[in-house]
């Protein structure tokens, strides 16, 4: 790297920028090895977050970290591309290379199996009694691969929600607080279909996981998470799947015209500008609305919990491994303390949208829907891990199960899906 990006007077960092061949191409100083050498205090971070809520979140994190630590520094780089998928392969490559980076950006849970081998244990140097006394169960299971502590989750998407647009649900009547089951969503966009010119129901399919993910969070409110919980470990009741399937089949009544050509941007956005009422998503939803001044909580905009999935906070996250052959041992282990400090999540979720895993964080410095959405997760009965974000099944499972709905945005059919989808364990 040339020395000018170190020189940074703003953040003290370098920012390498690019796509893959320059990741894999990897840092002088940073080729792996035991520590031993010149690089040992300056940290290698591969994400994906190249621009909006993530980049400025990751900005902020490293800054807050180096007003601390300002003898460590970082050798950050955005990957490029088709972002996690991007990234994944990236780090493929530097493994297969022997040539690790500090840490990376991935979702814990069962995902981490992508790259088991790869990681160390960092109980006790990093996962204290401090962490875990104060990550909630949850949390803290996903950032352990086979029982080993190896990830430190940074934040919280919850994906069971349910946004609206407040002067649509008005005009048509719809009470979206009386909501208890996932037929009242059907129910209430067949009501704003008579009584308005809104879409009901603002959903793309041009991609396959809103859809996937549409389906696990009304898996979530038919089975409960003992049925979800029973799925994820290759034991789904078919009927429970097969109910889920056919709430989308109902739904997809009222989707946009053009569903299968727009963007999950472009639903959303039909949403802020009036011309749709519902989406479900998580919680980056907000994190858009909230940049909008003319779109505010509680008065042009307002959530619920996806209707029988109340006390459950459908987990998604992003977290910072440690791998072994580390090329800054003792450095990353001190970033990622640091990450699993409060101060830490409230700089990072302040700018990302989402919430601290920690239970003790002050989040006064959050927004209001973030203040609720922590004290739903504070206080939910379970935090069941995403499939579609990979943290409630395996790689493979993973694949399966995208395939099954890729097949099934064909032609919605329930009967061969649900075969697919409960096959794909085997």
């Amino acid at each position: 790297m040339t020395g000018k990006d170190a020189e940074s007077a703003l953040s003290r960092r370098r920012v390498l920028q690019g796509a893959g061949a320059a990741a894999v191409a990897g840092l002088a100083g940073c080729g792996g090895g035991d520590g031993g050498d010149s690089g040992t205090n300056e940290i290698e971070l591969l994400h994906a977050w190249s621009s909006g809520d993530g980049n400025a979140a990751i900005e902020a994190l490293i800054g807050g970290f180096q007003e601390a630590h300002p003898d460590i520094e970082f050798a950050e780089e955005p990957v490029n591309g088709a972002a996690r998928s991007n990234l994944d392969q990236v780090i493929q490559n530097r493994l297969q290379a022997s040539d690790p980076p500090s840490t990376f950006q991935t979702w814990p849970g069962k995902t981490l199996e992508k790259f088991g081998d790869s990681y160390a244990d960092i109980e006790g140097d990093v996962w204290n009694d401090d962490l875990k006394n104060n990550y909630l169960e949850g949390p803290q299971a996903e950032a352990q691969l086979d029982g080993t502590y190896v990830t430190v989750p940074i934040n919280i998407h919850r994906i069971n929600n349910l946004f609206y647009n407040q002067a649509v649900v008005d005009e048509a009547g719809v009470d979206p607080e009386s909501f208890s089951q996932p037929s009242d969503v059907v129910d209430a966009c067949a009501t704003i279909a008579e009584e308005t010119d809104a879409v009901p129901f603002a959903q793309q399919t041009s991609g396959v996981w809103s859809t996937t993910q549409l389906w696990e969070t009304n898996l979530l409110a038919e089975g409960g998470v003992e049925g979800y919980e029973a799925f994820i470990n290759g034991n789904g009741n078919r009927s429970d799947v097969t109910a889920a399937l056919e709430t989308i089949v109902d739904l997809t009544e009222y989707y946009p015209s053009d569903s299968s050509s727009i963007s999950f941007t472009e639903a959303n956005t039909m949403v802020m500008d009036g011309n749709a009422a519902f989406i479900t998503q998580g919680d980056w939803v907000g994190g858009a609305y909230s940049n909008n001044d003319e779109f505010n909580y509680g008065e042009q905009w307002g959530q619920v919990t996806y209707p029988g999935t109340e006390g459950h906070y459908h987990l998604n996250m992003d977290s910072f491994p440690y791998m072994a052959n580390n090329p800054s041992p003792e450095a990353t282990k001190t970033f990622l303390s640091y990450c699993g400090t409060a101060e830490a999540q409230i700089l990072f979720n302040e700018k990302k949208g989402s919430i601290p895993p920690r239970k003790d964080a002050d989040v006064s410095q959050l927004n209001q829907f973030q203040q609720d959405q922590y004290e739903d997760f504070t206080n939910a009965d379970s935090t069941p891990p995403s499939i579609e974000h990979g943290l409630g099944v395996t790689p493979p499972v993973k694949t399966n199960i995208s395939s099954a709905f890729s097949g099934f945005l064909e032609d919605y059919d329930v009967g061969a899906t649900a075969d697919a989808l409960l096959d794909a364990f085997n």
